[in-house]
């Protein structure tokens, strides 16, 4: 689905699709959202389940990066037919693969972290 809100234009290398994917799966939020469903015990959860796990998301973005990631094949919506419908959402075998990518990436920045925080005040002190 190629949707203007969801297309990430990249000024220098437009077409290039890995700068696209990372794009998108590095928003603010994808990592997070993949996360969370994935600490679950990888069992589907509701939105307000999603939306209570990670309180300062908003509804609306919330909204927008599920989608983001059911149109990327990480997330698959499931809706149920009932009064009122129920809709869940479970990581696809494509999320299952990136994650230990992810997990890594969070060790890393955990080993880093306060060396990190360290040079911010560092840079902080000199403005």
């Amino acid at each position: 689905m190629n949707n203007s809100r969801t297309e990430i234009e990249d000024a220098m290398f437009p077409g290039c699709p890995i700068r696209n994917i990372l794009a998108r799966i590095s928003g603010k939020w994808s990592l997070l959202v993949i996360f969370t469903l994935d600490k679950t015990g990888r069992e589907p959860m509701r939105f307000k389940e999603l939306q209570r796990e990670i309180p300062d998301i908003s509804q609306k973005m919330l909204t927008a990066t599920l989608r983001i990631l059911e149109e990327d094949g990480y997330v698959m919506r499931t809706v149920y037919p009932e009064v009122p419908p129920r809709v869940e959402y479970a990581l696809t075998s494509r999320a299952l693969s990136l994650l230990p990518h992810i997990n890594a990436l969070m060790e890393w920045a955990l080993e880093n972290k306060d060396a990190i925080m360290k040079d911010r005040r560092k840079m902080a002190g000199r403005r």
